[in-house]
């Protein structure tokens, strides 16, 4: 028998979602991490601070698309695009665990400025998924497509030697590319220019701000 949540029941696991993003141990696929047969590269002080700088970047990307599908899936009409917000929120949550272990291993850590990152997309997410299903699989198309924009950068900006960073960002473009032709085959709406340049400027104050802190 099929349980049937009520809006509560939904706000409250939406809430543990959120909580497990920012402060425990997300819930993944399991899928193994990119970098595991990769040697541990040389890295001067420098270059540790800008790959680690980089990885900050990717990961607080991640805090804010797990609250994007959050918000999208508690405001999402059709029970298909709910899944197709969950399953998304799983892989991405894999890029989570793989950029806190890469933050890791450089002696760094996540931006602090991610319950920020993730509250706004959040709230993004349930605006878009209440106006209507294809325009929230327009934010998730754009969004991944900006996303994948930056990982291009990354990989140009990354030191040569970093190939441990750069296995995981080349994953989790792959993935992102994945997750975009999704949402278009769902019938994503394609967004208004104004709304595609204003997710453009809060993602480089998202990306000046987390690459510090």
């Amino acid at each position: 028998m099929q349980r049937h949540y009520s809006p509560l029941d939904n706000m409250i696991d939406r809430f543990d979602h959120g909580l497990r993003t920012l402060f425990g141990k997300p819930v993944t696929t399991d899928r193994a991490y990119p970098a595991e047969n990769t040697p541990i590269p040389k890295l001067t002080k420098q270059e540790q601070r800008h790959a680690a700088g980089l990885m900050r970047v990717n990961h607080a990307g991640e805090v804010a698309a797990q609250g994007l599908y959050q918000g999208q899936g508690l405001t999402a009409r059709l029970p298909e695009v709910k899944e197709q917000m969950r399953e998304a929120a799983i892989e991405e949550n894999d890029h989570l665990d793989w950029c806190a272990k890469r933050l890791d291993e450089l002696n760094s850590h996540t931006s602090v400025l991610g319950p920020v990152w993730y509250g706004g997309s959040f709230i993004i997410g349930a605006v878009a998924g209440a106006i209507g299903d294809k325009w929230s699989l327009g934010f998730v198309a754009e969004t991944e497509h900006q996303v994948m924009a930056h990982l291009d950068k990354h990989l140009k900006k990354l030191p040569q030697q970093d190939q441990r960073s750069r296995k995981i960002i080349e994953q989790m473009h792959t993935d992102e590319a994945h997750h975009a032709e999704t949402a278009i085959g769902a019938g994503a709406a394609e967004l208004p220019t104004p709304i595609k340049k204003v997710m453009g400027i809060v993602s480089k104050i998202m990306t000046f701000s987390a690459y510090r802190i």
